[in-house]
């Protein structure tokens, strides 16, 4: 199972109010194994994401709910498709915050799959949170 993973500064940033998960766009990326994620990253720009035509980060469409002292963060699935050739390998997926204007991309989390992933055309990759077919849970705070 591919887990969940948050990036050291992201606790920071929420007490700074740097990210409002409700209103903020929340989008993912896929990034390559040979400059991958670290606990210690702040933001995208530290790692490499595939190129290919077609490849772009996607909006998560997310949401952000309260419920007896326990908050949720939700979004849902999310598909990449390589179009027009083949793309670079990945690895990992990157939750980051794409709202900050004018600034650098500050991320939240990621997942890592372990081994590379190669699409070639027309092949996709599917994000799903919790394993969800529609929307699920990226994580829970409480």
């Amino acid at each position: 199972m591919v887990g969940y993973n948050k990036f050291q500064d992201f606790v920071e940033q929420l007490g700074l109010l740097v990210h409002d998960l409700s209103a903020h766009t929340l989008k993912v990326a896929l990034v390559r194994s040979t400059d991958g994620p670290l606990a210690t990253d702040t933001i995208l720009g530290n790692m490499a994401q595939p190129t290919g035509t077609g490849y772009a980060p996607i909006d998560v469409q997310n949401t952000w709910a309260e419920g007896s002292g326990t908050a949720t963060l939700t979004g849902t699935k999310c598909i990449f498709t390589a179009t027009a050739g083949d793309w670079l390998s990945f690895r990992y997926v990157v939750l980051y915050n794409d709202d900050d204007a004018g600034g650098p991309d500050k991320v939240i989390g990621w997942w890592d799959y372990t081994s590379d992933v190669n699409l070639g055309n027309g092949e996709t990759f599917t994000v799903k949170f919790n394993g969800s077919e529609t929307t699920g849970t990226i994580f829970t705070l409480a």
